[in-house]
């Protein structure tokens, strides 16, 4: 089977990095040479201590553009497993602005991929003292992403589950076969070679959505300062 290029999206909270470096982990285990495009905007918001405003949206998901372009051309043979697109900033910025203008940069970019995997929300809540983000905006962020991918004709798959299941649900949708149980050992084994040991694990059980709850929570909670 040729390599893929893979975008994985979703709602916070669903568990896009986990999957994201759990099916590279997967891959990389089955002698497929694979890479990880990070996510731009968590990073962003990580090293500037803040949410970016409305005017600098659309350089973060330009950036997570040419990040995966570059990654593209570097390793045209290699798996190339997307952690967030421009649409998933797009789809921000209408949550948190009501600005739509970023939608056709990230929706024509965002045909580049061959396959499409949104994050079902069936994961359980995050019980960390972070502030609640409602089940509401959750889901109106998961219809959000959906219509976008639907108006312009861009199949995907909804990858639900947790844990083992979840990444099986994964590699069926890719038309990969399953793990079994000795694969997820080495899989497990291995975790620390995961896009050349930069990114770290998260829990193989529960499918760790707290870095995604952190970075959502943050850019509601400053939703009514930024619109104002």
């Amino acid at each position: 089977m040729r390599p893929l290029h893979v975008a994985v999206v979703g709602a916070e909270s669903s568990g896009k990095s986990w999957l994201t470096k759990s099916l590279a982990s997967a891959l990389l285990n089955r002698g497929q040479e694979a890479h990880i495009v990070d996510d731009v905007l968590g990073q962003w918001c990580q090293r500037e201590g803040r949410t970016p405003l409305r005017h600098e949206q659309m350089a973060i998901a330009q950036q997570q553009a040419d990040t995966t372009q570059w990654l593209r051309r570097s390793a045209p043979e290699a798996w190339l497993l997307s952690d967030s697109t421009p649409l998933v900033t797009a789809v921000y910025s209408q949550l948190l602005f009501d600005d739509e203008s970023l939608y056709p940069m990230a929706l024509a970019h965002h045909g580049l991929y061959h396959v499409t995997l949104v994050t079902g929300l069936d994961l359980p809540g995050v019980a960390n003292g972070l502030e609640s983000v409602s089940p509401q905006v959750s889901t109106h962020f998961d219809t959000l992403v959906r219509q976008a991918l639907e108006h312009s004709g861009i199949a995907y798959r909804v990858v639900y589950g947790q844990g083992q299941k979840r990444l099986n649900n994964a590699l069926l949708a890719l038309g990969l076969e399953s793990e079994d149980d000795a694969a997820q050992q080495v899989r497990d084994q291995g975790q620390f070679a995961i896009n050349q040991g930069r990114s770290l694990w998260q829990c193989n059980d529960c499918s760790d959505p707290t870095c995604e709850h952190t970075l959502f929570s943050r850019l509601l909670k400053r939703r009514a300062t930024f619109k104002s």
